[in-house]
């Protein structure tokens, strides 16, 4: 009687942990989703937009300053697609949360997010290094 007992404490708590696995794999996915769409259009904006009233509006520059910068966006702009394209890159071949560059773009985006809420705006913390950092630690913890 007891065996069977055990038996269903070990079943129940192996269907949790499935259960919770499935809510945090969905999480993840959705985090890393988010993450992509964000730097595709920092890319965009930084690219693209830099000199257009928009791109003018959301950096708090002016179309002189925006002129004299607009190489080096360009460029800022294109690694950021680099880093979208990987995260897509990852969902769409269904790589695993073990995967070595999965870790490795998101540990680069939170350490260059955290850069440049130090040395540029705070902003940059919460708006690029904070969701990279949560589903870091939500990837470390999957896996």
């Amino acid at each position: 009687m007891r065996l069977i007992v055990y038996k269903n404490v070990i079943l129940y708590a192996i269907y949790k942990l499935k259960r919770h696995y499935k809510k945090m794999n969905t999480l993840i996915y959705l985090g890393i989703v988010f993450i992509a769409v964000e730097h595709l259009l920092f890319m965009v904006l930084e690219t693209f937009l830099w000199t257009h009233p928009i791109g003018l509006k959301v950096f708090s520059q002016n179309k002189t300053e925006a002129r004299k910068s607009r190489v080096l966006a360009a460029n800022q702009g294109i690694y950021n697609g680099v880093l979208a394209l990987g995260l897509f890159y990852l969902l769409v071949r269904n790589a695993s949360y073990h995967s070595d560059l999965l870790l490795f773009l998101l540990s680069m985006i939170t350490i260059v997010g955290v850069y440049g809420g130090m040395s540029v705006s705070k902003t940059i913390l919460v708006v690029q290094a904070l969701p990279a950092a949560l589903v870091l630690i939500a990837v470390l913890f999957a896996t």
